[in-house]
């Protein structure tokens, strides 16, 4: 790899990090604005000389005086994949990734919805999952690729009337209105994988109450006509696994992974989750660059880890690892302009 040229310091820019499945991205950027915001990358070395080094406040004006650093778009603690980061005027161009086509790969198992839609939610009905074959799911996918309209889970923080949804739904309090729908362009969507029964992922243990049903259905009664949730269950036949499958797809942003995944498990007259996420690009930025393309790679999150722990080693220049591998895939923002740095 070509040696990186870097402007006068401290740069502003964006570079993305591949966040491991666990920690929210918030709890990401924190720790990573303790390594940032003790960098003469980042950093004017004056303020850095007077300051010192040491533990950096995660939120508050005082630390926003320190270092600006934001990321283009959540992922949630179940996933993981491209997280960009936006550093000083980096952070005024986020916007445009929260907007940008992304690339996922997703695990779904088949017999089981949850709260969430995904194996972080609890389980809210099990239904039939044997006769779904891998070509009914083929067939199925017809329906959700290019121009769909799709809903958020009834589970989620968007809020209507002031209230967030899943206050409805805990509360039992009927909906006012059908939640909306967005338009989302699904560009492809395709089986990459079928398990079959050949994994170990299990359906979530914790389940909804009779009382938690109930109040669900009362949630939805003002926008389904009689909506009844219950099981449908099929005789266990060993300790045979429900089927589980891998989707990648080319989406849209503001394209919810999970309701793609819940509403085919219904389209196939089943029921179905998220059991693993992965964001594989977002925009510009990719798990596996290609090489005869602009496309930038990610930070691997070990390399952090470890500088969180130990500074390491210093190369000629005066870099850490952690420091070097940033530089290398580093795009430098300029007012409102980018600078590639390689």
């Amino acid at each position: 790899m070509p040696k990186v040229t870097l402007p006068h310091l401290p740069v502003s820019g964006l570079f993305a990090v591949t966040k491991p499945s666990g920690p929210t991205s918030m709890s990401v950027i924190n720790d990573l604005k303790q390594l940032v915001g003790n960098s003469r990358l980042f950093v004017e070395a004056d303020k850095l000389e007077k300051r010192g080094k040491g533990k950096i406040p995660t939120r508050g004006r005082r630390a926003r005086e320190i270092v600006k650093i934001g990321q283009g778009g959540t992922l949630d603690p179940l996933a993981d994949g491209v997280l960009v980061v936006g550093i000083g005027k980096g952070t005024k161009r986020l916007n445009e990734f929260l907007d940008c086509v992304k690339e996922y790969r997703t695990t779904a198992l088949l017999g089981c919805e949850t709260d969430t839609y995904d194996s972080e939610g609890s389980r809210v009905r099990v239904a039939p999952w044997r006769h779904v074959t891998r070509e009914a799911v083929e067939s199925a996918l017809n329906k959700f690729r290019g121009e769909i309209h799709q809903a958020p889970p009834i589970f989620s923080a968007l809020k209507m009337e002031g209230r967030p949804l899943y206050d409805y739904a805990r509360k039992g309090i009927p909906l006012p209105r059908p939640i909306e729908k967005r338009k989302v362009t699904i560009h492809s969507l395709d089986i990459l994988e079928w398990k079959g029964s050949d994994h170990q992922f299990r359906w979530p243990e914790k389940e909804f109450t009779s009382d938690e049903k109930k109040a669900m259905e009362k949630a939805l009664e003002g926008v389904e006509e009689n909506p009844i949730i219950e099981d449908e269950l099929e005789p266990a036949v060993g300790d045979e696994s429900p089927t589980a499958f891998v989707l990648s797809m080319k989406v849209s942003g503001g394209t919810y992974v999970r309701s793609i995944v819940h509403d085919l498990g219904h389209a196939v007259g089943s029921a179905a989750h998220v059991v693993t996420l992965t964001r594989s690009r977002q925009g510009r930025f990719a798990l596996e660059p290609t090489a005869e393309s602009e496309d930038k790679g990610c930070v691997p999150w070990d390399v952090f880890s470890r500088a969180s722990e130990s500074e390491g080693d210093i190369d000629e220049d005066g870099w850490t690892q952690w420091e070097r591998e940033v530089i290398d895939r580093l795009e430098i923002v300029e007012g409102s302009k980018s600078q590639k740095t390689s």
